[in-house]
């Protein structure tokens, strides 16, 4: 019998499929060997956990201004240019961020001036905004329809791969080597991840006949996504979940404070969740959700929640990386489901739009979540604020579980 399912091998077997994966986890090596190097170079200088809130509050502000036009300019401009030039973007940046730690720059310019790395996160919010999108929409130029749910699941297992790999070849590098040859491996990646999309053997789709002005198109992927109650519901409970459940941007303090460890233990920390979220991906890409696909979402974010709590009760370091782990676990569910949601009730046409709208529910919420995080670290102390996170995630399930029952019974098969 063969390891891997029919359909399972059947998606993988599509060469084109396999350069977007390439694309896509090279990209993400290179934002999380940048997010753990920069995390720790931070709060090197200023010892304060507020600082790390204000890495999330730097990124998601440019984020959220340019993520509704570059979800425009994918729907009607090349795809692979677009991606191409978000990488080239991602490696300047990011060379800014080394030439930072080096030293390299006049001091009166930057020096290790924590305002000049903030500017560098600002960019790279910009360019962010732009990833995702053009993997979502060329993922469904790639894939039929029948095999998204098995694509989805995949797809889930190669990006948390590398949030498992980014994080944990970050520590390392920042302990062995230096921020300095960190940000260059970055940059590296991001270079590789240009020259893999580029390469991308795939025709764009036709541009439409009447290209509706700029700010009118925003507005039809806005009413669409207001006027679809399940995938409103679910970039809702994603979005809040995480605002709240965003324990991860604290683990530089948590490392220094609760478990007493080095940079190498920040990387394992960071890619616990990824590590946990690759084991439910690999499952779902053998036993793709069709039936009672809201329910187990739900279900998914109510574990997630009470994984957060665990973790912010633990002072062991193996427990607190067993409890990100297995959170990344319940994590990686929801991804999946989500994912599958956003790729079957969304028109081709609409894909970079409403794939935008939905990184601001959700890629917003990563760095809102670490601002919030920062500052309830503030007010409450480290480990209350991250047991606080943990219980209002608990409360936006059963908000959205009442609020919204047609992603409560929601089945997949209703999609297709």
């Amino acid at each position: 019998m063969s390891a891997v399912p029919a359909g399972a091998a059947e998606v993988l077997r599509n060469r084109t499929f396999l350069v977007l994966l390439g694309y896509r986890i090279l990209a993400m090596l290179s934002y999380q060997i940048v997010a753990v190097t920069v995390g720790w170079h931070v709060y090197e200088l200023t010892r304060d956990p507020l600082s790390l809130g204000l890495i999330g509050l730097a990124e998601v502000v440019p984020y959220i201004g340019f993520a509704l036009f570059a979800g425009y300019a994918v729907d009607h401009l090349p795809r692979r240019r677009l991606g191409m030039a978000a990488c080239i973007g991602l490696f300047l940046t990011t060379m800014l961020l080394a030439a930072v730690a080096a030293g390299v720059l006049p001091a009166g310019f930057a020096g290790l001036s924590t305002l000049t790395i903030y500017a560098a996160i600002a960019l790279n919010g910009v360019v962010r905004a732009f990833l995702g999108p053009v993997y979502v929409s060329l993922f469904a130029r790639v894939l039929p329809r029948e095999h998204f749910a098995r694509g989805a699941g995949i797809g889930s297992v190669v990006m948390q791969t590398g949030l498992v790999v980014g994080p944990a070849l970050g520590g390392a590098l920042v302990g062995w080597s230096g921020k300095t040859t960190a940000y260059l491996v970055s940059a590296g990646f991001a270079l590789a991840a240009a020259a893999t999309i580029i390469s991308l053997r795939i025709p764009d789709p036709p541009p439409p006949e009447h290209r509706a002005p700029v700010l009118k198109s925003i507005g039809e992927g806005l009413r669409f996504v207001l006027r679809q109650p399940v995938v409103l519901g679910a970039q809702a409970l994603d979005m809040f979940s995480v605002l709240f459940g965003g324990a991860v941007a604290l683990l530089p303090a948590f490392i220094n404070e609760v478990v007493h460890e080095g940079p190498e233990a920040l990387g394992i920390l960071r890619a616990a969740p990824a590590a946990g979220a690759v084991i439910a991906g690999a499952w779902l890409a053998r036993h793709p959700p069709e039936r009672n696909a809201g329910r187990l979402l739900l279900f998914a974010v109510a574990g997630f929640g009470l994984c957060i709590i665990g973790f912010g009760l633990s002072d062991v370091f193996w427990l607190s990386a067993a409890m990100l782990a297995l959170s990344g676990v319940f994590d990686g569910i929801s991804v999946v489901v989500r994912s599958t949601i956003l790729q079957l009730a969304t028109p081709d046409a609409m894909r970079g739009r409403v794939a935008s709208i939905n990184g601001i529910f959700i890629g917003s919420s990563n760095e809102l979540g670490a601002f919030e995080s920062g500052v309830a670290a503030r007010l409450m102390g480290l480990v209350p604020s991250i047991v606080f996170g943990g219980c209002m995630t608990l409360v936006v399930v059963a908000t959205t579980a009442r609020l919204a029952p047609a992603l409560r019974r929601l089945n997949l098969r209703d999609l297709h």
